[in-house]
């Protein structure tokens, strides 16, 4: 197995709501105002929204037990400068996410802050100066 990842489905409960939230955020997908699932290319991965239920049933997983959309995951969103984290989080806030957490310096040494989509899917907005972010939004480990 090659070491990438190569999709994320986010499980929605409101398809429409979630699409109107990402599109807000000014992503694009060539998805028909009622389609099923709908995908966005973000760079060298796609992220999809699809129904919870229908998610949930397709993975194996037990729906009623789920609780929202922590899982145990958190999504990153990598930014250029700390600048960049804070104008991210203005406009995901703008586009109807809670932010439970403002930019600020990290243990690390970069600069990150959380919001939240409104089927509760936290993401971190960070800037990793330690890391290299190429034009293309690929992320390097190493500079």
């Amino acid at each position: 197995m090659d070491q990438r990842v190569s999709l994320i489905t986010l499980g929605a409960g409101d398809l429409a709501r979630s699409r109107a939230f990402y599109e807000k955020l000014g992503w694009q997908t060539g998805a028909e105002p009622d389609a099923d699932v709908v995908f966005f290319q973000t760079g060298g991965l796609i992220v999809a929204l699809w129904d919870r239920r229908m998610l949930a049933q397709d993975s194996g997983v037990d729906d009623h037990d789920d609780g929202g959309g922590w899982g145990g995951v958190t999504l990153a969103y990598n930014v250029r400068s700390p600048e960049s984290v804070d104008a991210v989080l203005v406009e995901a806030a703008a586009a109807g996410a809670t932010i439970a957490r403002p930019g600020a310096e990290t243990f690390w040494g970069g600069y990150s802050g959380v919001f939240v989509d409104p089927d509760g899917h936290p993401w971190e907005v960070a800037h990793n100066p330690h890391w290299t972010l190429h034009d293309d939004g690929s992320v390097a480990l190493a500079p």
